[in-house]
């Protein structure tokens, strides 16, 4: 029995088989529980979960997230993490454009990495050259 209320969240939810969409509704159906269940997903999440009826019909919201644009990035980085606070603005513009694209997800990782770098470096504000190395951390061509 659920002694409080939870957030089960489902990554990838695009490659669930229906055997797995069924346990989910048998847990959000369970009286017991007090959940919500946040399906997660790429490419055509949107179809496979409306492809199951049963499923679909208990979703209370359907959400769909996209990029972000260059305003919003210019809004919401610098308040995501105090390493983007003082940031040059430009250098935000930068890196949106040579590696994370928009994607939250990837700014997620880029804002990992240089929280690293900064501190091995003891600095405080990135710069073009911490942000290449952050680039190279990440895996393809970043800059």
């Amino acid at each position: 029995m659920s002694e409080r209320f939870r957030v089960l969240v489902c990554d990838e939810a695009q490659w669930l088989s229906r055997e797995c969409f069924e346990l989910w509704r048998h847990l959000w159906d369970d009286r017991r529980t007090d959940i919500a269940i946040v399906f997660v997903g790429g490419g055509d999440c949107y179809q496979v979960l409306r492809r199951e009826p049963m499923l679909s019909s208990r979703v209370y919201v359907w959400q769909e997230f996209r990029r972000l644009t260059r305003e919003q990035v210019l809004a919401v980085i610098p308040a995501y993490h105090r390493v983007w606070a003082d940031a040059d603005p430009e250098d935000i513009i930068y890196t949106d454009g040579h590696a994370a694209h928009g994607n939250f997800r990837a700014w997620s990782k880029i804002t990992a990495h240089l929280v690293t770098a900064l501190e091995r470096l003891e600095r405080e504000r990135p710069n073009r050259e911490v942000l290449q190395w952050v680039f190279g951390r990440l895996g393809g061509s970043g800059g």
